[in-house]
């Protein structure tokens, strides 16, 4: 008996999303793997700066905040979320010139990773110990030769996004998603300012302003279109299933582009952080809230229902 029309098309549906949440991970590594090479010019911080500057000025002229009506704790927690995101995307870059980015990626994930677990079933959260797991695998403490500057700017980092991932559930109910972005960037980008600004602009010019642009492209414009669109033909756990699987992406990109390659007993951490974060997200459907962890803080789609599900990976594709 063959499949039904409707059948057929969800397939292809769910099929199509998967190619675009797949590709959009693919350029958020390449935008961060290009971040690194710009950092040889103008620093972790430097590149931290223009990343954010680049992202308020298109959610600016995309969101028009100005039209949100805020309230005043809404408008603190927006402000809240775009320091958050300043600390998210300073303590990343600075891991990432100093350890391996799938190692960086696979340790900032352990964030959300926390809050499902956190928001998870007492089941669910054995999970917690495979990541455990991951994590001293990744860092390999027995060795002692661990850059342990690295590993805690990226644990940091981590932390940073699991508080953006709360802050963000907080703003989406005193505005929509872009709108909050749109406030929280500028934020993030004037608080970046005061730490990376005086020194970077003596560096600054067209070609950098230029790679600029071009890592705007690579990191919020092109996936965060691709995740929306994802969203749209995948069920949340599906895409957080998906969006798990990240870390070892960065580990390819990272190999490919900037000629890291991980050993064994990292490649294990990965993986096994990665089973951590798919395990949580296939949590039973009582488990709605772990899921979100996962899907829901830095997305944004267009129904009411959705939302929890799309204000997550956007503003972590603008911030990271």
């Amino acid at each position: 008996m063959g499949f039904s029309t409707t059948a057929g098309s969800r397939f292809a549906g769910a099929g199509t999303g998967t190619a675009m949440a797949g590709a959009a991970m693919v350029f958020v590594q390449l935008g961060l793997a290009a971040s690194v090479g710009l950092a040889d010019q103008l620093g972790p911080d430097g590149v931290a700066w223009l990343r954010l500057s680049w992202a308020a000025v298109i959610l600016v002229v995309l969101a028009r905040p100005w039209r949100a009506a805020l309230s005043r704790s809404g408008l603190m927690t927006c402000i809240l979320l775009g320091l958050v995101t300043a600390g998210m995307t300073l303590l990343f870059m600075a891991a990432a010139v100093r350890i391996p980015l799938g190692t960086a990626s696979a340790l900032e994930f352990l964030g959300p990773l926390g809050v499902a677990v956190v928001r998870g079933r007492a089941a669910g959260r054995w999970w917690a110990l495979v990541a455990a797991a991951g994590v001293a695998a990744l860092t390999e403490p027995w060795h002692g030769g661990a850059d342990l500057p690295g590993i805690l700017f990226a644990l940091g980092a981590g932390a940073c996004w699991a508080a953006y991932i709360l802050l963000t559930q907080r703003a989406g109910d005193e505005a929509s998603g872009l709108q909050a972005l749109a406030i929280s960037m500028p934020v993030a980008a004037a608080a970046t300012t005061l730490v990376a600004g005086p020194a970077v602009v003596g560096h600054l010019d067209w070609r950098v302003l230029l790679a600029g642009a071009g890592l705007a492209l690579l990191m919020p414009v092109i996936p965060f279109s691709l995740e929306l669109m994802a969203l749209r033909r995948l069920k949340a756990a599906a895409f957080g299933t998906l969006m798990s699987v990240e870390p070892a992406i960065a580990a390819v990109i990272g190999l490919v582009v900037l000629g890291q390659v991980p050993g064994p007993t990292v490649l294990a951490g990965i993986a096994l952080v990665v089973a951590a974060g798919a395990g949580v997200t296939l949590q039973g459907p009582g488990e709605a809230a772990a899921d979100q962890a996962l899907t829901a803080p830095t997305r944004t789609d267009t129904t009411a229902a959705d939302v929890s599900s799309t204000d997550d990976g956007g503003t972590r594709i603008l911030s990271q």
